[in-house]
């Protein structure tokens, strides 16, 4: 009788520790997210090939203050916009912005960039005059689909001011078969 009590206690305990166990990683999870991380639904071609339609990537600002060119960023309807863009920075304040659109060249500051990311050329000139001077507090975002982008180009959008922006895409988390770091 003795040896079923001691049994059942030991069964008690395992269960305990178990139930723990989930809390402690449920709370964790749960803190993490609000406060470190979001997940962000991909709605639109405007990043392919990096990323697509439906995608869902990580998104954390934080710690985040200072957009570098590369980055992928979410930009927030605060930006005169219907709802929330991703994009990629391209220049960041004090940086000047040229595109040579029979090309399909971007320059920072006089020197071309080299952009293995994008899906086609930057032929499309979306009514921005260029050359021009990104702004203090702003950064110039252009999506990786040229051909299928409301950016910057765009004087509809324009410099992105940095307040604006929500925060950094770190990786695709779904679909599985595209899991992996964005860069």
């Amino acid at each position: 009788m003795n040896n079923k009590k001691n049994n059942s206690n030991e069964v008690k305990a395992v269960f305990f520790e178990w139930i723990e166990a989930l809390v402690t990683s449920i709370v964790i999870v749960v803190l993490l997210f609000t406060l470190f991380l979001r997940v962000v639904n991909i709605s639109g071609s405007s990043m392919e090939n990096t990323l697509h339609n439906n995608d869902k990537v990580i998104l954390t600002n934080f710690m985040y203050e200072n957009p570098s060119a590369g980055d992928i960023v979410v930009v927030s309807k605060a930006q005169n916009l219907n709802e929330p863009i991703i994009k990629r920075v391209i220049a960041v304040e004090g940086q000047t912005v040229d595109i040579n659109f029979t090309t399909g060249n971007v320059s920072i500051d006089n020197k071309v960039i080299k952009e293995p990311y994008i899906k086609n050329a930057t032929v499309n000139n979306e009514g921005m005059q260029f050359p021009v001077t990104v702004p203090e507090g702003h950064i110039f975002v252009l999506g990786d689909n040229r051909m299928n982008s409301k950016d910057s180009r765009s004087p509809q959008i324009g410099m992105i001011d940095t307040r604006n922006v929500v925060g950094k895409a770190l990786f695709v988390i779904f679909p599985f078969d595209r899991i992996g770091g964005l860069s």
